[in-house]
């Protein structure tokens, strides 16, 4: 059972699907994951619909404590699930397969990821990097709550490795609150955002877009370097995370 939408699809990945018997209220991909019950997420564990489902193995966010204190109460094993960056991804696949008895199908899949990323490095090696801010939230159609990743985890990772230069990189957090004054004095070349859930209209990414020309002197907002990139790949670091990767490079190419 998996409480977290990146591991699932790990446990997919590495032919373990059959063996999940619950899974988040976030899980989208594959599409396998509709057919099996929802269990709760991160801040809503369903304890009791868990334990109805006599899991052998719970994989749960490292924070869960609350939760984790419980299943140990009732004799249920937990997988703890962090991330702090890329090389993370192969290394939770790798002992997921340890686990769950899919140890070869496991490597093969984190090879294959590490193969991929390394050929990603490769083909932006000795291009520009424009210096770029990867944000990941902020209120819509205003510049008011904007999060930005910061210079360590898994998308400041995936922003150097499609050949960004991380205008963040020297604040060592995974995530931080950007001001507009900040954006201002880092002057990014490239803005672009991530987003979640289903492709936007072509009328909203346009709008969105243009709630940054308040910041006209922004180099990114006078060349139009401004992209809104609406999928969950960019957002779940799992199985899929060199297809993410790619999503950047695409646009910083341009």
């Amino acid at each position: 059972m998996s409480l977290v939408p990146a591991v699932t699809e790990m446990l997919f990945a590495i032919g373990a699907g059959p063996q999940v018997v619950g899974v988040s209220s976030y899980d989208r991909f594959p599409a396998e994951v509709l057919t099996r019950p929802k269990v709760g997420a991160l801040v809503d564990p369903d304890f009791e619909r868990i334990l109805s489902l006599r899991p052998d193995l719970v994989v749960v966010y490292g924070t869960q404590t609350d939760l984790i204190a419980r299943l140990d109460r009732a004799h249920v094993a937990t997988f703890k699930y962090e991330l702090f960056g890329l090389a993370e991804i192969t290394r939770t696949i790798r002992l997921l397969g340890d686990q769950t008895g899919r140890a070869r199908e496991a490597a093969a899949v984190a090879e294959r990821i590490d193969r991929d990323l390394a050929a990603i490095r490769q083909s932006v090696a000795g291009k520009p990097r424009p210096k770029t801010v990867l944000i990941f939230g902020r209120e819509p159609n205003s510049l008011r709550g904007i999060y930005a990743s910061g210079g360590i985890g898994f998308m400041h990772d995936m922003l150097v490795a499609a050949g960004g230069d991380d205008v963040f990189a020297d604040i060592k957090r995974q995530n931080l609150q950007a001001t507009t004054e900040m954006l201002l004095t880092r002057a990014p070349e490239v803005i672009i955002e991530v987003h979640s859930g289903d492709p936007w209209p072509q009328a909203q990414i346009d709008q969105e877009r243009r709630a940054w020309n308040v910041l006209a002197s922004l180099p990114a907002v006078r060349s139009g370097r401004i992209y809104e990139l609406v999928d969950d790949r960019l957002s779940i670091p799992g199985p899929r995370v060199a297809e993410a990767v790619r999503l950047i490079v695409g646009v910083l190419q341009r």
